[in-house]
């Protein structure tokens, strides 16, 4: 893994594709670690996470996830999900952050060195390739780990540095000892009708 210390180093975050990676791996994101460990590496210019949320449920456990990563150290977008029923009248949640991510990156490329995807759909090689012409590093964070690899092979194939995000479960991820001893705090504080969870007990959705 290559990092510069002085390098402008940009976060880019696929917040579903980020948890659906992690939840297959076993481990929680540890979001406060995450953000130590790039700091560490160089110098984190900006770090973003997007999610798309449903505007019209009363309660959503992403939504004190958002409210945590807004006052420490992340800028949120987020914008409504879009929900259906399909054909088998399963109710289905669709809500793409593609667009707004990627403008972001051609917005922001233009004061940074290094960009790092949290993604591993193939949508993002022809992403990767324009700020890569433009003199960019890219860097892109997700697995091979699983069966099937959850980056697409053409994504991988584009990037400057494939990271798999298993390496990084020691330096990002949470403590079990420490969510399995909230776990049982809130079984004792909290009732099935009135959640009374902590915007920390969400950080690894």
């Amino acid at each position: 893994m290559q990092f510069y210390p002085d390098e402008r180093v940009a976060l880019f975050i696929d917040g579903a594709n980020l948890y659906g990676t992690a939840k297959t791996l076993g481990f929680d994101i540890d979001y406060k670690r995450l953000l130590g460990f790039f700091r560490k590496r160089a110098r984190l210019i900006r770090a973003i996470y997007y999610t798309a949320l449903l505007d019209d449920a009363e309660y959503s456990p992403i939504k004190p996830l958002i409210d945590w990563l807004d006052y420490n150290g992340y800028r949120v977008v987020t914008k409504p999900a879009k929900e259906f029923t399909d054909s088998m009248g399963r109710r289905r949640v669709k809500g793409n952050m593609d667009v707004e991510l990627a403008i972001d990156v051609m917005q922001l490329s233009e004061n940074l060195d290094h960009i790092v995807l949290f993604s591993g759909d193939g949508d993002f090689r022809s992403l990767v390739a324009a700020v890569q012409a433009k003199g960019r590093r890219v860097s892109v964070v997700s697995t091979l780990t699983t069966r099937p690899a959850m980056i697409a092979d053409e994504l991988r194939r584009q990037t400057d540095q494939f990271i798999d995000l298993a390496d990084l479960r020691d330096e990002i991820g949470r403590d079990p000892v420490d969510r399995e001893g909230r776990s049982r705090e809130r079984s004792y504080a909290s009732s099935p009708a009135t959640p009374k969870e902590s915007f920390e007990d969400f950080a690894d959705i």
